[in-house]
């Protein structure tokens, strides 16, 4: 394993990559970037600027419109691709380190990150020529396709919990469609977005067509999201900055996908296999330390279950073991004092209006000195309407409520302004398909929860959880354009 990588003692200075050239080395203005388990400082990046955002964006377009990358062949990108796949799972616990020291999560949710992310890239080798129009019959004598193109420059903002499976899962299409790219990491969790920087850089991928920019948001982000040069922005995070992402691209009337989070239910009817619902309802919380946007945040159970399965959920709770990252302990450390904070301070807001069943405390487990954990908290006798039962708190916390029918679990369930993800949990087929049907959420899944990542399936949400999907084959869509060609033969 990288020697580089387990040295905790080790800073690394982290510059652009710009039309295939480091840049900013030498600057004096840096961000750091500390290791959440310890608070250790662990890299610090290059504060990028509008200038190099508009150097990226020139680059890129130079690159896309290159006769170089023009005439490289779909097949060639996918093959590309393919090897990125097989380099991340041959070092795949470089990978997983990196992930799990940069972001605090568990190491074995690292290296299921490491997986997934190799398979984005294989899954979209594999699209590269794949991605095909269609021919749509007129009339006698005219012959009508359509032709997808490549939209041009795409941008990537990639959001600090899962940087290499969402840098993964849309450059991936993107590149399998012939687009030039450029990523802007979180600031807070830039090792991944680095390391496949250095990939692309030493491949045989022409210069400009990636490139990755670090810094501040509003520094560089916000002027590279508004820049007239770009076809297309992907962006995951908060709602707030999600809009002021749509609102800057559609000023050069620019395309923009969003993933915005979620408060997203799991609804326990009694004849549920409890087993399965317990646990599915616990690793839907607590993985990332619940620092995920498809969290499952509230739980929403049949009256007449409520009290024995709230009784085997406590159990299951208070079994979890809290501890840095490397240590693979069951819930890892919160990404930083900032998160930590308004995720306290959502729970003692909630000790006021409910009652705290689990959890509910700050801790600092054995080897997380100068981290931030806290205990998974279960928080019972919440109004549905109040503050901590519908916005997004990030964290391991779970609301309970009840309900009695069926209607009843659906208007729960649909009571937020979010609708990215929901869990059903019942043994009756007409119950599970009724409820999936109403349900408002981007992906329903029915006595399970999550589907191992699901690398084929479109993801995305209702309402405020985002516009358009991605994952699987529908998001190669957000990448082309659509042209009609309509030719005449004939007399």
């Amino acid at each position: 394993m990288s020697q580089q990588i387990l040295n905790v003692n080790k800073v690394q200075r982290i510059p652009l990559l710009i039309d295939g050239q480091w840049v900013g080395s030498g600057r004096e203005e840096i961000y750091p970037v500390h290791a959440p388990a310890t608070g250790h400082k662990i890299a610090e990046i290059v504060r990028g600027t509008e200038q190099d955002a508009d150097q990226a964006v020139r680059a890129a377009e130079k690159a896309f419109n290159s006769e170089v990358w023009q005439s490289i062949k779909p097949f060639e990108r996918g093959q590309l691709l393919v090897r990125l796949a097989q380099h991340i799972r041959n070092h795949r616990d470089e990978w997983a380190m990196r992930e799990c020291r940069d972001v605090g999560k568990p190491l074995s949710q690292a290296y299921a990150d490491v997986e997934a992310a190799a398979r984005y890239f294989e899954f979209y080798g594999g699209a590269a020529d794949k991605v095909a129009g269609e021919s749509i019959p007129i009339e006698n004598g005219l012959l009508n396709v359509t032709v997808l193109e490549p939209v041009g420059v795409t941008v990537h903002i990639i959001p600090w919990n899962y940087p290499l499976q969402i840098i993964a899962r849309s450059v991936g299409a993107a590149l399998a469609t012939g687009n030039a790219v450029i990523v802007k990491s979180a600031e807070d969790t830039p090792l991944s977005a680095h390391a496949l920087a250095e990939w692309f850089a030493e491949s045989e991928l022409p210069t400009g067509i990636f490139q990755h920019l670090t810094g501040l948001g509003q520094e560089v982000g916000a002027p590279l999201v508004a820049h007239p040069g770009i076809h297309h922005v992907t962006f995951t995070g908060s709602v707030q900055t999600g809009i002021s992402v749509m609102k800057a691209a559609a000023e050069n009337v620019v395309q923009s996908t969003l993933e915005l989070g979620g408060k997203s239910p799991n609804i326990v009817f009694a004849d549920a296999d409890w087993d399965k619902a317990v646990e599915g309802v616990t690793r839907a919380i607590i993985q990332n330390a619940g620092q995920t946007c498809s969290a499952g945040s509230r739980l929403l159970l049949e009256e007449s279950c409520k009290a024995e399965f709230l009784k085997r959920l406590q159990q299951r709770f208070e079994s979890l073991d809290i501890g840095p990252g490397e240590s693979d302990a069951d819930i890892g450390p919160i990404l930083n004092e900032r998160q930590f904070k308004q995720i306290m301070g959502r729970i003692d807001e909630a000790k006021q209006q409910g009652k705290i069943l689990a959890g509910g405390r700050a801790v600092t487990p054995e080897g997380g000195e100068g981290g931030f954990y806290i205990e998974p908290t279960i928080i019972d006798g919440l109004e549905p309407d109040c503050a901590v039962a519908q916005e997004e708190i990030f964290g391991p916390v779970l609301s309970v409520f009840t309900f009695k029918t069926a209607e009843e679990a659906i208007n729960l369930a649909n009571s937020t302004d979010y609708g990215l993800v929901a869990g059903v949990w019942t043994k009756d087929i007409d119950v599970a398909h009724t409820v999936a049907s109403k349900v408002k959420a981007g992906q329903v899944f029915i006595n399970n929860y999550g589907a191992a990542g699901g690398i084929q399936m479109p993801f995305g949400g209702y309402k405020k959880s985002g516009i358009g999907r991605e994952k699987g084959f529908v998001a190669l869509r957000n990448y082309v354009e659509i042209k009609n060609i309509a030719v005449k033969y004939g007399k």
